[in-house]
């Protein structure tokens, strides 16, 4: 027998990708944000996307002596995990992390929130961006919102018929 995709299955690359992935991170833009990826267990921490770039990258902000940027120049490889519960979509990115620090860009992604971590504003010595650079992406999510998703799956229970309201696939970026 062959492994056959379920009928549901969308992959999407280059601009389409972008856009799927631009509409996940802004729908939801926290994450769980793994590395160390090759020891167990894997260190994971909630953090805020600031921008999902037109090129596909994710960015950060992230203290310099955070454990994460540590574990990032040790092994630039992380996992990221987003999740929206609401509308019942869901993502998962392996990428290539980068540490850097650029003034201009911390500018342009500043958030009045970001300053609960760094006081300094864009410019605090403490602060460094990661820049995410996506090489494995794949995404779950319905057609309908969760109310239609919730009496489809009730229907299909019922009726034994299967339910198709939801579609998968990978990402290329």
């Amino acid at each position: 027998m062959q492994n056959q995709e379920p009928d549901n299955v969308e992959n999407l690359s280059g601009a389409d990708a972008v856009k799927k992935l631009q509409e996940l991170v802004n729908a939801q833009p926290m994450c769980l944000f793994s590395s160390k990826l090759t020891q167990i267990p894997i260190s994971t921490r909630p953090m805020s996307t600031q921008k999902a770039d037109d090129a596909g990258h994710l960015w950060f902000f992230s203290g310099k002596s955070s454990e994460k940027n540590m574990h990032i120049k040790a092994d630039p490889y992380v996992q990221l995990f987003y999740a929206n519960t609401s509308s019942s979509e869901y993502m998962s990115i392996c990428g290539r992390a980068e540490i850097i620090v650029d003034a201009a860009k911390a500018e342009e992604l500043w958030t009045p929130l970001a300053k609960a971590w760094f006081q300094g504003g864009p410019t605090d010595p403490e602060l460094t961006l990661i820049k995410v650079s996506p090489e494995q992406a794949y995404y779950w999510d319905t057609k309908s919102n969760k109310m239609v998703s919730m009496m489809k799956i009730l229907i299909s229970t019922v009726t034994g018929n299967k339910n198709d309201d939801g579609v998968q696939g990978k990402l290329t970026v």
